[in-house]
């Protein structure tokens, strides 16, 4: 009897335990568990769509818009991948070889310059085969949150 009783709570407990880990997934096929992430972390997030109608979250930080754009979809659903974007207009900095070294100096981050001069940062985050912890998603977008800061001020001569 009291092998069973074990045995139940332990099941119980991976039940209750296995629907918290889940709870806190974030994936791209799940845009509203994005939201819910960035808002959690004490962001605003709206959920819109892009001009393709894929899902589409508009975030700000210290003032300045981003937005986390899905990729991989089907249908504008079942998306596989993320990716932050920021763009700047006429920034001070933003020649193609001012891009070029910003690259040279910080992984995970890419900039680049459009066909109309503004400048641009991209950071890719795979949420494949399952997405990844809350935890971790917030640790990848604090640091998009720090390398758009640390870009905008070399963007702008800082």
């Amino acid at each position: 009897m009291k092998r069973s009783l074990a045995i139940l709570a332990a099941l119980s407990f991976a039940v209750v335990n296995g629907g918290t880990a889940s709870a806190q997934t974030v994936s791209a096929v799940s845009p509203s568990s994005i939201v819910n992430a960035l808002q959690s972390a004490g962001y605003r997030a709206e959920l819109t769509k892009d001009d393709t109608g894929d899902p589409m979250v508009k975030s700000t930080s210290s003032g300045s818009d981003f937005a986390i754009l899905f990729y991989g979809c089907t249908k504008n659903s079942d998306c596989t991948t993320v990716q932050f974007y920021a763009g700047y207009q006429k920034p001070k900095n933003g020649s193609l070889s001012a891009m070029n070294e910003f690259n040279s100096k910080n992984r995970w981050v890419r900039a680049y310059q459009s066909d109309t001069g503004s400048a641009r940062i991209e950071m890719d985050v795979d949420l494949d085969d399952g997405g990844m912890s809350r935890l971790l998603f917030t640790d990848n977008l604090e640091y998009w949150v720090l390398m758009m800061d640390k870009f905008e001020k070399y963007i702008n001569g800082n």
